[in-house]
């Protein structure tokens, strides 16, 4: 079962793509992450998400909202299909312990042996606002992640 909204967002510590690690309370205080759960790097439906990401960076950068994909592929793994795609986000390798990150956030397949396509955002305090995850093999829409951010971070009164 899927972490709900509201909640206190669990922390961790992954390597990213070039092996840096890094903290999900490193944000804590500082700015909003959207983390993103995928199954697989180089497959057809993360790679087609992933670049709608990366072509929608602005979406996330204008609301300050930091950037996190996350899957049980290796940093190596992760730092050749970024390079491939050009992806200029963080990518975090949930490879060992195995998926325990995804299935902190309830969001692993123990019978697929990856992370379920689903994504929280949560605010600078840690908590998660919104979530949603799509049905397997089902991509997440862009329009998906404007309507989180929107319910989020509303637009400021003026």
């Amino acid at each position: 079962m899927a972490l709900e909204n509201d909640t206190q967002a669990p922390d961790f510590e992954l390597p990213n793509q070039y092996g840096e690690h890094i903290r999900l309370s490193d944000f804590r205080g500082v700015r909003p992450v959207a983390l993103v759960f995928f199954p697989l790097a180089f497959s057809s439906t993360c790679t087609g998400e992933l670049c709608a990401l990366r072509d929608n960076l602005a979406m996330f950068k204008e609301k300050g909202v930091e950037l996190v994909g996350i899957s049980v592929d290796s940093k190596a793994t992760l730092r050749a299909w970024a390079e491939q795609e050009g992806y200029d986000f963080t990518l975090l390798a949930d490879f060992w312990p195995h998926g325990d990150v995804a299935k902190e956030y309830g969001v692993f397949l123990e019978h697929k042996g990856f992370a379920n396509r689903a994504t929280f955002v949560i605010d600078a305090r840690g908590i998660i606002r919104a979530s949603f995850i799509t049905a397997p093999g089902e991509a997440r829409s862009i329009d998906e992640y404007r309507e989180a951010l929107a319910e989020v971070l509303p637009a400021p009164v003026g």
